[in-house]
């Protein structure tokens, strides 16, 4: 319980940084793509503005997965974390290809006389926005890591898409200023690419977890050295792991000699679970299955 405690306070730190500095952004880069006449800014300005209800799902999503176990969710709720960042890919999805159909109207038109320069405020809204959506990516990232939060990494580069899509809105703006208006529209569409790809790989990566995917080798092999290093454990016989949400669940089973009692080979097996999830916090649970061997037969 206190180790979803501290997840989710995380999470909600982080979250907060995250909503306070994207309502900032959001109303800042609106105004100066009114004002500086700026398609693309508006558009970076939509983007932030999906930043913020995000960051809202990742929260929600979050204080469901940190519950325990109860009755009906014997293996917990953690999975409820996939389903946020799932919304979260939807959202970012639906926003990329708005602001797509947009731009692609402005650029099949073919009446580029028309459309406006953007002023230099736009400038500086893209500058601050490359600066502030990247600072917000490194320090959402970190605290991913650090918990292990599925949600929280999606979060993270939702701001480094923001971020790469206020360049191209930058490199845009710059375009339509030196005598291409064209530029700006163009800068738009780059944006939705950014969108959409960022959504995908959201997505595709929570669904792995929905799955139950088995995580990734080098850990299974990290968990199978730890393992063979117990006294009494002769070898590793089998190794299967599980990705559940933000947590792993793993089954092993070891040989050990077929000629100790049960007692002695059930506390090889108790060390066993004990000291791999006590090296791997993202690992729940463990089952450890112990196999008959010969002490000749040592692997």
């Amino acid at each position: 319980m206190e180790n979803n405690f501290n997840f989710e306070k995380t999470v909600n730190r982080v979250s907060t940084v995250s909503i306070m500095g994207n309502l900032f952004l959001t109303l800042f880069k609106f105004v100066a793509g009114i004002l500086a006449s700026s398609g693309a800014m508006v558009s970076d300005a939509i983007h932030s503005a999906s930043d913020v209800f995000s960051s809202i799902i990742v929260v929600i999503g979050v204080k469901i997965a940190s519950k325990g176990s109860d009755k009906d969710h014997p293996y917990g709720h953690e999975r409820f974390e996939c389903v946020a960042a799932i919304i979260l890919a939807g959202v970012l999805f639906s926003t990329g290809l708005g602001i797509g159909r947009g731009a692609v109207e402005d650029i099949i038109s073919g009446n580029y006389k028309n459309l406006a320069i953007p002023g230099i405020l736009a400038l500086v809204a893209a500058i601050v926005s490359i600066i502030s959506k990247e600072l917000m990516f490194q320090y959402t990232k970190v605290h991913a890591k650090r918990i292990n939060s599925s949600a929280l990494m999606a979060d993270a580069w939702h701001h480094r898409s923001d971020a790469l899509s206020s360049i191209g809105a930058l490199i845009g703006i710059i375009g339509a200023r030196l005598g291409y208006p064209i530029f700006d529209s163009i800068a738009s569409l780059v944006i939705c690419l950014f969108i959409v790809k960022a959504a995908y790989d959201i997505f595709k990566d929570s669904v792995d977890k929905m799955v139950d995917s088995a995580c990734e080798k080098d850990m299974e092999d990290e968990i199978m050295e730890v393992a063979k290093k117990e006294e009494g454990v002769l070898g590793i016989d089998k190794l299967t792991t599980r990705v559940f949400g933000s947590k792993i669940y793993v089954d092993i089973e070891i040989s050990a000699d077929g000629g100790k009692t049960l007692t002695e080979t059930h506390a090889i097996a108790e060390n066993v679970h004990d000291v791999i999830e006590n090296t791997f916090p993202s690992v729940k649970h463990i089952m450890v299955h112990v196999n008959p061997c010969s002490a000749f037969a040592i692997r």
